[in-house]
């Protein structure tokens, strides 16, 4: 069965898309903790991070260590943290979350609510910093 970070990857389903590559995928969150909280993916879907094929895992953590370098560029934030949880959504998946202070990562606080114009001048913002490197 197809996960939701899969149908985002085939283009079913819209996504606000940071930056891509042949195996990875950055996409905003749409029910963030912050501004430019962003969700990194492999695009082969499975389910648990430490299942990911060692090559695949490590070009993981390159492919967000770059995500992570352009949001903390147009985000004002002291650090971008990151959290892997897992359970939400059966595809291997690491947040980025611009943080000033620790409880900026608690996934128990309310999520906030952007536009859809709000979520693409984020995203936009994102990939030109990107693309400066």
């Amino acid at each position: 069965m197809s996960t939701l970070f899969s149908k985002i990857v085939s283009g079913e389903i819209e996504a606000y898309k940071v930056a891509e590559s042949i195996d990875f995928l950055a996409f905003l969150d749409v029910n963030p903790l912050a501004d430019g909280h962003t969700l990194v993916i492999p695009k082969k879907e499975v389910d648990y991070l430490f299942d990911l094929e060692d090559e695949l895992y490590n070009g993981l953590m390159i492919f967000t260590k770059i995500v992570a370098v352009g949001i903390k560029k147009v985000i004002p934030c002291k650090k971008v943290g990151v959290a892997v949880i897992g359970l939400e959504v059966p595809h291997a998946h690491i947040h980025l979350i611009p943080m000033n202070e620790v409880n900026d990562m608690n996934f128990s606080r309310p999520k906030l609510n952007f536009s859809k114009e709000e979520m693409e001048l984020t995203a936009e913002k994102i990939r030109e910093a990107l693309r400066e490197d």
